[in-house]
């Protein structure tokens, strides 16, 4: 006869947790600790606080191999930030944004992370109930490795969310609305969690390629972890816990990026040593010249740093129409030998592309010398580009100086052989910028507000100032 298994029977634990601004400013993370026995198959977590402007209170689990910073990838449970007020996690399925699976006897630990904490405190109730009946026990889905063969430009957007984090919209839904924007590749970057794997895993296909992705959230700077397996822990305290993180995602073999480094959510930690920044995200007049311009001073102070786009777009629950404020918008080009997730990774990281505002944007390629974006050359310098689509818009040439030449684009389908470049410092890198176009971008960026209200602190002022980029190429450097 077989051993008998010991089944514990369902409880439930109550407790309220008084939350105050000291406890915010002595960590970010308030942890609640349970005891989990053996034979336990499921966790219900549910949590209740007076929600309000000046009072958001995130949540997440972690289990029983939990340690400080950085804790091991196996040991994160989930993390849902704002977006849910409860959740379980199973031997066989969890909530979006939780990890299904075995259940480990010890102490695990409830995380709240202190978002917004009011100054005379808050009360958090916090229910936690634990089931010992029978599961099955559900591994989760194997990564695909699924090719397109055929060298050529390939259109994809590095930066979305789906209902695993603070979308409302499901993986299927995403999934359609990439199609619908005929993207060939796509990262899913849901924060500080990876669950959404649960789906993009078995579907990647050589039609649309998944690239793995997670937003490292946190209160003073976002970043996007590409081509890693493991979650990677998002509880940085310090400034300096930037360089941790390039740590953990390089040790890895992923690539780093900074995510939109401007209003309202800059980077504000130490800088660490990124693969790519995300040069451009949402609408061009979402303040991307802010984040344009803190990358254009970081490639004048030497450092090399491939330029990629996103759309950070939160899928909602229904398909939407295409528009100027939807998926792919703006959309990363890579020239690529061969559509696969490992080739979208290593163009990226060389910088093997463009920026466009959308998958139909302006086409934008530069060479130095006969080299592509990316590339490093030796003076003398011959430039070329190839634009498409920007009849009547101007194509600006920047060094580590600024601007050092325009030219009109007078042609649907235009090469500009600039010739000779005296003496360019540390690079060159192009832009289109709107004028035929503009009138035409701001209307349509307007039509999105039909009440009149501009979004993001944004002004009359700033839409008839700030100059349009419609595309922006990655450098190529100059010794």
């Amino acid at each position: 006869m077989g051993a008998a298994v010991h089944r514990v029977p369902s409880m439930t634990t109550n407790l309220t947790v008084h939350l105050t601004p000291a406890d915010q400013a002595r960590d970010p993370y308030y942890y609640i600790p349970f005891d989990v026995p053996e034979g336990t198959t499921r966790i219900d977590v549910r949590m209740a606080y007076p929600h309000a402007d000046d009072c958001v209170v995130d949540l997440g689990c972690f289990d029983s191999r939990m340690t400080d910073y950085p804790a091991p990838p196996a040991s994160f449970r989930g993390w849902s930030g704002g977006a849910r007020d409860r959740f379980f996690i199973a031997t066989d399925d969890a909530t979006p944004g939780y990890v299904h699976g075995p259940i480990p006897a010890g102490r695990w630990q409830v995380i709240l992370g202190l978002y917004k904490i009011p100054p005379q405190g808050a009360d958090v109730q916090v229910s936690i109930g634990l089931d010992a009946a029978a599961r099955a026990l559900a591994p989760p889905p194997a990564r695909t490795f699924p090719v397109r063969k055929g060298p050529g430009w390939y259109k994809g957007d590095l930066h979305c969310h789906t209902f695993h984090s603070d979308a409302r919209g499901a993986p299927e839904v995403l999934h359609a609305a990439a199609t619908q924007a005929g993207l060939d590749f796509l990262a899913v970057a849901d924060h500080n969690t990876t669950t959404q794997r649960r789906y993009f895993h078995p579907q990647s296909s050589p039609d649309l390629v998944f690239v793995r992705g997670m937003e490292v959230t946190t209160a003073v700077g976002h970043a996007n972890v590409y081509g890693v397996d493991d979650w990677i822990d998002f509880r940085m305290r310090r400034p300096s816990d930037a360089h941790v993180l390039e740590r953990l995602v390089h040790e890895r073999g992923g690539l780093l990026s900074v995510n939109h480094d401007k209003p309202t959510i800059p980077w504000d930690y130490e800088l660490p040593r990124i693969d790519c920044m995300e040069v451009w995200q949402s609408t061009w007049l979402a303040w991307n010249w802010v984040s344009l311009g803190r990358y254009q001073q970081r490639l004048a102070a030497g450092l090399r740093i491939s330029a990629i786009g996103g759309s950070d777009f939160h899928q909602p629950e229904a398909l939407q129409p295409e528009g100027p404020l939807v998926l792919a918008r703006p959309t990363t080009v890579l020239w690529l030998e061969a559509l696969s997730e490992d080739n979208v990774l290593a163009a990226m990281k060389a910088g093997r592309g463009y920026v466009t505002e959308s998958p139909s944007g302006p086409h934008l390629e530069i060479t130095l010398n006969g080299q592509p974006m990316g590339s490093t050359v030796r003076r003398p310098i011959t430039a070329d580009a190839v634009v498409r689509g920007a009849r009547g818009d101007t194509l600006a040439w920047i060094d580590a100086g600024g601007v050092f030449a325009e030219r009109e684009i007078d042609a649907d389908d235009w090469r500009c052989d600039f010739g000779l470049i005296d003496s360019p410092a540390r690079f060159v890198r192009a832009e289109i910028v709107a004028r035929a176009s503009r009138e035409r971008l701001v209307q349509e960026f307007r039509a999105e507000f039909p009440d009149g209200t501009l979004p993001w602190g944004l002004t009359d002022h700033d839409l008839a100032t700030q100059p349009i980029r419609r595309a922006i190429s990655n450098p190529i450097y100059v010794t």
